[in-house]
C-alpha cells in the first residue's frame, strides 16, 4: 500500500489534446483524492524519459502518461524502472493491446473522459493494491482479489465483480476498483475479473470466461499453481471445493456466500451466470442490460447488441436465447435489481420491466431505483450504491 500524495500526469510529444482540458480533467480527479496534482507537457522522447526517471525517485506519486503518437516516446512504454509500479499508461484511442514494462498498465481507447479513469486507477491501485490471479492462459483472463482485513480465522463472502463497456475491449475491470475497495472494507472478498470482450474473441469467449473465473474461486488461496498468462499470478489448484484454506491475512473466502454483481453490460452477464446454474447466494444487476431482444431492436449503445453477439436476433435466435437474461426467466437464484432513475430512459425502462417480469416468473427480487445516472450506481459516494450495499448486507451478512 502506497501513501499516495500526487498525481502527475505527463503528456508525449505529438499529442492531439487540448491542454487546458487535460488540466481540468486532472484537478477534478485529483481534488476528489484530496492529492495535489501536476501536468507535465514533454517535447520529445528524451523530455520524456527525464519525467519519468524523476517519477520513479518520488514514492508518494502515481503516474499517468498519455505518451502520444511518437514513435521514439512510445518505446518509452517497455523501458523498465522505478517508474513502472506506478504507471499508468493512457491512450485516448484504440490501440488495442499494448505491451508494457511489468508492473506497469495500459488503457486506451476512452477518448478524454478516459484521463479520469486513468488517474483513478493510478491512485487505487496504490492505495489498494490487489492480488492479480489468472483463470486462464490469456493475457485478458485475469482477476484481482482483495481481502478484507480484520477478520482473521473467519469465513467472509465473496463479490464477483463483471464490468460493463457494452462488451467492448476499450473498457475494463478498473471500472469496479472503487467498489472493490469499498466492499472489502466493508468485510466482503472482493473478485473484481477481466475477461476476453466478444469484439475481438467472439461471444463465446465471454460467457466461458465469466464462467470460469466464478468456477475459479475455490482455488485461488491453495497452492500447485497453473500456467497462466503473464503478468498474472497463476490460479491454484487442488484447494478445498469449500474454500477451506486460509488467505494470507487469516480468513476464508465462503463459497456458500458469493454475489456476483454485474455494471451495465455486465450486468446481463452477471444474470446470465446465474441462469447457467452458476453457484450463488445472490445475483445483482448494476444499470444492467437485461433484454437484449428489444435492446437490439433499439439499437442500444450504438448496436452494441448485436456487434457483441455477432449479428441480429433473426440470424442468431439460440444465441440470443441462451443470453438474454429475459428470455431466461425464472433463473431460480435470488436477485438484486439497481436502477438509476437519471440513466438512460431506455435502461430504466428496460430494469422496470425485467423486475416485473422476474417477479411473475417467480423469482424472488428487490428492485432498486433511486436518484443517479448510469455510474452512480459503482459511485461509493452515491446513496444508490449505500442502498444497493444495505441489501447486500441484509441479504449475506445478517
Amino acid at each position: 500500500m502506497t501513501d499516495v500524495r500526487r498525481v502527475l500526469v505527463v503528456t508525449g510529444p505529438g499529442l492531439v489534446a487540448d491542454p487546458g482540458l487535460i488540466d481540468q480533467v486532472t484537478e477534478a480527479e485529483t481534488a476528489a483524492f484530496g492529492v495535489a496534482s501536476r501536468v507535465l507537457a514533454t517535447d520529445d522522447e528524451v523530455a520524456l524519459r527525464d519525467a519519468l526517471d524523476a517519477a520513479g525517485r518520488d514514492e508518494q506519486c502515481a503516474l499517468v502518461v498519455l505518451p502520444g503518437p511518437d514513435p521514439a516516446a512510445r518505446a518509452l512504454l517497455t523501458r523498465p524502472g522505478p517508474h513502472a509500479v506506478r504507471t499508468v499508461w493512457y491512450d485516448l484511442t484504440d490501440t488495442g493491446a499494448v505491451p508494457v514494462t511489468e508492473g506497469s498498465v495500459h488503457c486506451a481507447g476512452r477518448g478524454m473522459w478516459g484521463v479520469s479513469w486513468a488517474i483513478r486507477h493510478a491512485v487505487h491501485r496504490l492505495r489498494h493494491p490487489a492480488r492479480r490471479i489468472g483463470y486462464g492462459p490469456d493475457a485478458d483472463q485475469w482477476a484481482e482479489l482483495r481481502m478484507p482485513t480484520g477478520h482473521a480465522g473467519t469465513s467472509v463472502p465473496v463479490a464477483v465483480l463483471l464490468h460493463g463497456g457494452f462488451w467492448r475491449s476499450n473498457w475494463g475491470a478498473d471500472l469496479m476498483d472503487a467498489i472493490a475497495i469499498d466492499l472489502t472494507a466493508r468485510g466482503y472478498a472482493s473478485w473484481n475479473v477481466e475477461y476476453r470482450r466478444p469484439d475481438r474473441h467472439g461471444w463465446a469467449a465471454t460467457t466461458m470466461d465469466v464462467a470460469a473465473a466464478l468456477a475459479a474461486l475455490p482455488a485461488v488461496v491453495g497452492s500447485e499453481p497453473v500456467a497462466v498468462a503473464t503478468g498474472a499470478e497463476p490460479v491454484a489448484a487442488g484447494s478445498s471445493a469449500r474454500g477451506a484454506e486460509p488467505a494470507a491475512d487469516g480468513c476464508r473466502l465462503d463459497l456458500d456466500r458469493v454475489t456476483v454483481l454485474g455494471h451495465s453490460a455486465g450486468g446481463q452477464l452477471a444474470l446470465r451466470l446465474a441462469a447457467d446454474g452458476g453457484r450463488l447466494a445472490l445475483a445483482v444487476s448494476l444499470a444492467g442490460v437485461l433484454d437484449l431482444v428489444e435492446g437490439e431492436r433499439r439499437g442500444i449503445g450504438t448496436a452494441a447488441v448485436p456487434n457483441a453477439l455477432g449479428g441480429s436476433r433473426e440470424q442468431l435466435p439460440e444465441v440470443y436465447a441462451a443470453a438474454d437474461p429475459l428470455s431466461r426467466l425464472p433463473l431460480r437464484v435470488p436477485q438484486v435489481v439497481v436502477q438509476g432513475a437519471g440513466d438512460d430512459l431506455d435502461l430504466v425502462d428496460v430494469n422496470r420491466r425485467y423486475a416485473v417480469a422476474a417477479r411473475t416468473a417467480g423469482d424472488e427480487i428487490c428492485y432498486l431505483e433511486q436518484p443517479g445516472g448510469h455510474f452512480a450506481v459503482i459511485d461509493p459516494n452515491a446513496e444508490i450504491w449505500h442502498a444497493t450495499v444495505a441489501e447486500l448486507d441484509r441479504r449475506l451478512r445478517s
